[in-house]
């Protein structure tokens, strides 16, 4: 068996915890579904930028909005920050 670096998952445990995957399978079931998730969450951290263009270019667009916008887009940087720590990119800081 071969000393293998555990994986972070792109979701967290219960109480917000990391979660970890150790394997020697990366083309195991939990292995592809943890890639699904993450190509699932960038993709969606994309359409929502493209959202958050137009809205912040609607000068109708009101403070609930653009709060609504802020709390999603929040989201959507943590779950891509996540996925930058899981791939080894080196981001240092704490994503909770």
């Amino acid at each position: 068996m071969t000393d293998r670096s555990p994986r972070l998952l792109p979701w967290t445990a219960p109480g917000g915890q990391p979660c970890y995957l150790v394997t020697d399978d990366d083309g195991g079931f939990l292995s592809r579904y943890a890639d699904e998730v993450e190509a699932l969450q960038l993709g969606m951290g994309l359409g929502l930028l493209e959202h958050a263009r137009v809205l912040i270019d609607d000068p109708a667009a009101d403070a609930r909005q653009l709060r609504f916008l802020s709390v999603q887009l929040s989201a959507a940087l943590r779950d891509a920050v996540r996925v930058a720590r899981a791939r080894g990119a080196g981001v240092s800081a704490q994503v909770e």
